[in-house]
């Protein structure tokens, strides 16, 4: 990698810091910007040593970047699954119309490889089978029965909980949040314009994402921070749902060894891959993991839900493994309780994100 010019968007932020020591370490040449949102970095946030503020939604700031750049590695997008449908604009201009804007200047300066941070959550819910191994596609949770406590998929025929089944990337979309639906559209333009230049796209579907210098606990944070919070403040971590929900959560740590492999090894076309530890953990684990290495209190399993979250969503890891050597190396339980006492962000994002 000695000697390769890397443009990397989102440089300031949790995953894209990390992406950035990663390719360093490796010998690259990188070239780090971020637009240093106040809603992830909070409100006069300046970058730090060797980023560029610079907003992926300006043509002129790209096209002064690209030339001679090798590979882009685009970490940058308003993350979360959204307060509120007042967000939409927000994750349409920062995602959406800031992908398009870097795809059209990567074609004015010829650059033809992309890296793409993309996410699990285009998948919507998982996959399931009944008792019998047959595969099933249930339709979204009622709230009627959310209400009553319950929460499993259920087979219709026998009213039997469905069981989960993970994820591979043959599934076919179904986003169910707006993050979800920018994600999933920066993937689209990412493949319409491989189609149309020639250009490869790996497009890196990470799965819950934790780690040393998460942010704190904000409306936008990963639950896995937000638990941190609650923890730290003396409170017991507070579990949606009955706690059984499946996840994969993988390092960040892991995250930055997944692009550096995308970045070394080019695939043809656009290639979507699964990014997870391939150790599925229930939420409510991940609290009681949390709690017992900050010996705090027990989590408090509540029977609240939110509207749209989906069951279970685990990954299949197979791909990664086979396209690009990569397997991840830190497993859940170990990772989770090391990240109990890691550091986190100084500051947190202020605000929900903006759009103009």
């Amino acid at each position: 990698m000695s000697g390769m010019r890397i443009l990397l968007t989102g440089a300031a932020g949790f995953i894209g810091s990390h992406v950035r020591r990663a390719l360093s370490r490796a010998g690259a040449e990188v070239v780090a910007v971020d637009a240093m949102l106040g809603a992830a970095h909070g409100a006069h946030a300046e970058p730090p040593d060797g980023v560029r503020r610079v907003d992926i939604r300006d043509p002129d700031a790209l096209d002064a970047l690209l030339p001679g750049i090798d590979v882009v590695c685009h970490q940058a997008a308003v993350v979360g699954a959204g307060v509120t449908v007042q967000d939409a604009p927000a994750y349409a201009s920062h995602n959406d119309l800031g992908t398009a804007v870097l795809l059209a200047a990567m074609d004015r300066a010829g650059c033809r490889r992309l890296v793409l941070a993309s996410s699990m959550v285009v998948y919507g819910e998982g996959r399931y089978r009944t008792t019998g191994s047959v595969a099933v596609a249930p339709p979204p949770r009622r709230r009627a029965d959310l209400e009553q406590g319950l929460f499993d998929h259920r087979d219709p025929d026998t009213g039997t909980p469905l069981q989960w089944v993970a994820v591979s990337e043959r599934t076919p979309p179904d986003p169910r949040s707006l993050y979800a639906a920018s994600k999933l559209a920066q993937e689209n333009y990412a493949a319409a314009w491989a189609t149309a230049t020639g250009a490869t796209v790996t497009a890196l579907r990470y799965h819950n994402v934790y780690g040393p210098d998460m942010p704190r606990d904000t409306p936008y944070s990963g639950v896995a921070a937000i638990f941190r919070s609650a923890l730290e403040a003396g409170s017991a971590p507070r579990v949606f749902e009955d706690g059984a929900q499946m996840r994969d959560f993988v390092h960040v740590s892991d995250i930055a060894a997944a692009n550096l492999r995308a970045v070394e090894q080019p695939l043809g076309g656009f290639t979507a891959l699964n990014i997870a530890s391939g150790h599925p953990i229930g939420i409510g684990a991940v609290a009681a993991i949390l709690a017992r290495a900050q010996h705090g209190p027990e989590p408090v399993v509540t029977g609240e839900f939110r509207p749209g979250d989906v069951r279970h969503i685990v990954a299949a890891p197979d791909r990664a493994r086979e396209l690009l050597g990569f397997t991840a190396a830190i497993a859940p339980a170990q990772g989770l309780a090391e990240f109990a006492t890691a550091p986190l962000r100084a500051a947190s994002g202020t605000g929900a994100p903006e759009w103009r």
